[in-house]
């Protein structure tokens, strides 16, 4: 409990960091080659899963033998074939400005590079874009397994709170579908899919907000990852391709840029993120 003259902010500062050992972010920080910033005994790293309203353990702690990130379902909404961008606005476009930064992981604490992260929204009104592609998007973590997206909070629509859906993939697994959701919301008590487990944790910044979340994947990785001897042969969805990987295409020769699992509309001329003519 905190003391009369101890702010309510620093008690619950103080009750997050001693659920959090320091061990686990030093160790998460030595997986990406990264300093961690302490103060206050808490953390600075995506880890910190504190909220303005109350503090939230880590979500999820990184440790050997982790629960990967839950699956969600994907809606009614999804639609394949999203442009390749990290951001989903124009200068123009209505809505308070959000930014969503994190990590993917293994379950051994490892970063995952090259994981693919596909998201999809409402609009500032609810609404879908079920025509073309607003806010609708995907990227690839880095070597380091971060991403960043840049979007709006999403709208409310009947029968559900604020959410983001996402699907990622690690580099020759299986796809998982998931959801985000945001902490505060009053719809967050009666909507029926919504799981503490997806909370982001948001703060203010001025006009707009930024939030953290780490994504954890059921992928095999040990220490190193033995390359792949490049495949011969055409371009074909459901393949797992590797950066250096050499296809053909339309008669063409492509290499594979960027690790990922080839789908429909991914084709080299299509994606020139991925493939790289030669």
């Amino acid at each position: 409990m905190p003391t009369p003259e101890e702010p309510l902010e620093e008690a619950a500062n103080r009750a997050a960091s001693s659920r959090i050992s320091r061990k686990t972010v030093l160790r998460a920080a030595a997986a990406l080659g990264a300093t961690p910033l302490l103060a206050h005994g808490g953390i600075a790293l995506a880890r910190d899963r504190r909220t303005a309203e109350k503090p939230l353990a880590a979500t999820p702690q990184c440790h050997d033998g982790d629960e990967p990130t839950i699956e969600q379902i994907e809606g009614p909404y999804f639609k394949p074939n999203s442009p390749l961008r990290t951001s989903l606005i124009t200068d123009s476009t209505r809505g308070t400005r959000l930014t969503v930064t994190g990590y993917v992981f293994s379950r051994t604490c490892r970063p995952i590079a090259g994981a693919l992260l596909d998201f999809w929204q409402a609009d500032d009104n609810g609404d879908y874009d079920n025509t073309g592609y607003t806010f609708r998007g995907h990227q690839f973590s880095t070597a380091q397994g971060a991403f960043s997206l840049t979007t709006i909070v999403p709208g409310l629509y009947p029968g559900r709170t604020r959410h983001i859906h996402v699907k990622l993939q690690s580099p020759g697994q299986p796809i998982i579908t998931t959801q985000l959701y945001f902490p505060g919301e009053p719809r967050n008590n009666t909507d029926t899919i919504f799981d503490a487990r997806l909370l982001m944790n948001v703060r203010q910044a001025g006009p707009a907000r930024e939030a953290t979340y780490d994504f954890v994947l059921d992928a095999p990785q040990g220490p190193t990852t033995p390359p792949t001897t490049p495949p011969s042969g055409t371009w074909a969805a459901g393949t797992p391709y590797r950066a250096g990987d050499v296809v053909t295409y339309a008669g063409s020769s492509y290499r594979c840029i960027q690790a990922h699992t080839a789908i429909t509309g991914w084709e080299p001329p299509n994606v020139p993120a991925l493939w790289q003519r030669s």
